[in-house]
């Protein structure tokens, strides 16, 4: 079964981009440089930020449904990322090789199911059985060891 991964739009945080420490604390987030690749996942283009990059590091709702499993987490934002990934078929470089969970809900929701994998063939394989469910309406990809949102997943 076909399925898409998008990152994060760029649009709604595009006034933090550059902006000084203050502004940034009035939302509640901070810069960050990465000092280590991997280590900071960046959500718009769910690439690892390269050594020495700068990142905005900030509260994400990830799931935004009236539902119990509303969720938020903190996530890192690569600043000035201005080209969210959207492919087909292709899981991105943040989660070729990290521990994930993946959490399937349908139109309401509600979730259906979800496990953990790590690689590309096992998450590839347990996307394909997550979707097996006609009522999996999308995917919520999560860094299990952090517990961070890294992407939504959909089918294509």
């Amino acid at each position: 079964m076909a399925y898409r991964i998008t990152g994060l739009d760029p649009a709604p945080f595009r006034h933090l981009w550059h902006t000084s420490e203050a502004s940034l604390a009035q939302h509640g987030a901070r810069r960050v440089r990465a000092d280590t690749c991997p280590g900071y996942p960046d959500r718009i283009t769910l690439s690892d930020a390269p050594e020495g990059a700068t990142l905005l590091l900030m509260n994400h709702i990830s799931m935004r449904t009236a539902s119990p499993y509303r969720a938020s987490h903190a996530i890192f934002l690569l600043e000035g990322a201005d080209a969210p990934w959207d492919a087909v078929d292709a899981l991105p470089p943040v989660m070729r090789h990290r521990l994930l969970s993946l959490r399937g809900f349908d139109a309401d929701g509600m979730m259906r199911d979800a496990d953990v994998s790590e690689g590309v063939d096992r998450t590839e394989a347990l996307i394909d059985r997550l979707f097996a469910d006609p009522a999996i309406h999308e995917i919520h990809a999560h860094n299990a060891r952090q517990g961070c949102f890294a992407a939504r997943i959909t089918r294509a």
